[in-house]
Order: structure tokens, then C-alpha cells, then sequence
């Protein structure tokens, strides 16, 4: 066929609270912190949300990290003990010394692409999260949940020709649906508070 290798309808959510992140504070992939207790609770009221509204998935995609397989298994357990792949290519873009600090004092730096000290530059996290891209598209005839975090989330917004930069808040669904324009369509099926 001719539709392009990303063109795959997914869904995509954001891990629960680490500490970090309750402290606006950056946390990378190279960082392996777990959620806090408020964290399992956002995943798991989205995992019953996803459940009362008869959203299924056959298979649930994650990073390594502590929070993504958290609360990939948090979501498992909700909806029935769905199946978890996890891959490190859809881990969280390491940002070296930039970790635990916080998140106001290198956002202009991350926004100007420049590389954390110690840290994974933007061109390599991209080409990791595209490889990612393409162990999605592997899972096109199942109703796919991809499990990780915000930049991930962003990345791969941006690689499916998405506007704008996209953010996604802790616990957060977000559906992709390739438009036959090449573009693609994103919606928030479940914003509640």
C-alpha cells in the first residue's frame, strides 16, 4: 500500500506523578524515579474512565522506566491484563544535568534545542522516538495504548505531522487518527478533573 509507515491510529498516554514532576522539577530518561501515590490514583481513574467509556486496546506500548511500566501495569490491571511490550526507545529523552532542576530554568534552553550537558541531544532523541514510531506501526492491526512520558508525547505529535508542541498533563489520553491529508488528528477523548 501507499499510506505512509506512520500512518496508524494509536493512543497515547502520559505516565502518573512522579515527585518530580509534582515538584515542577525535570526528570529524564535517564532519571528512573516511580510515581507518587497521587500518580497511581491519575492512572488509575483514567485506566476506569477508559474502562466505563468501553475504550479497549489490545496491547499497551511502554518505555523502561519505573513510571511508564507503573502505569502501563495500572492500566493491564483495569482493563483486564492486557498485554505490556516495553522498548527503550520510547523512554523519556535523557537531560543529564538538567535533571531535578527545575523545569522554569531550562525551558527557553530545551525550546532553543540545545543539548542538556550530559545529556541526549534533540536530533538523537528524535531518531529514537521515530524508531519508536515504527514499533507502533508494527502493532497497526491492534487497538494500540502507548504508555510513556511528555517530550515522548511531543516527539511523536511532531514525527506524525501534528501543529504546535504538544503538551500532555500526568494521566492524560491523548488519541492520534492519521487524516487522509497526511496530517493527523489528535483528541483528548477523556478531560475530566
Amino acid at each position: 500500500s501507499d499510506t505512509k509507515p506512520n500512518a496508524v491510529a494509536f493512543a497515547f498516554m502520559r505516565h502518573g506523578a512522579t515527585e518530580h514532576n509534582l515538584r515542577g522539577l525535570r526528570c529524564g530518561g535517564d532519571l528512573d524515579v516511580p510515581l507518587t501515590d497521587v500518580g497511581c490514583r491519575m492512572v488509575f481513574e483514567m485506566a476506569c474512565a477508559m474502562q466505563q467509556r468501553s475504550m479497549g486496546w489490545d496491547v499497551i506500548l511502554c518505555g523502561t522506566l519505573q513510571r511508564t511500566r507503573q502505569s502501563a501495569l495500572i492500566v493491564s490491571g483495569v482493563l483486564g491484563d492486557l498485554p505490556i511490550i516495553s522498548t527503550p526507545t520510547l523512554d523519556e529523552r535523557h537531560l543529564g544535568q538538567w535533571n531535578s532542576q527545575p523545569i522554569k530554568d531550562t525551558e527557553a534552553l530545551l525550546a532553543n534545542n540545545q543539548a542538556p550537558p550530559g545529556g541526549e541531544p534533540e536530533g538523537v532523541f528524535v531518531a529514537r522516538v521515530s524508531q519508536a514510531l515504527s514499533e507502533i506501526e508494527h502493532h497497526r492491526s491492534q487497538r494500540t495504548l502507548v504508555v510513556s512520558s511528555k517530550g515522548v508525547g511531543r516527539v511523536l505529535n511532531s514525527l506524525l505531522g501534528g501543529a504546535g508542541r504538544l503538551t500532555v498533563s500526568n494521566g492524560e489520553l491523548v488519541v492520534f487518527t492519521p487524516r487522509p491529508d497526511g496530517g493527523v488528528e489528535l483528541s483528548r477523548p477523556l478531560i475530566f478533573s
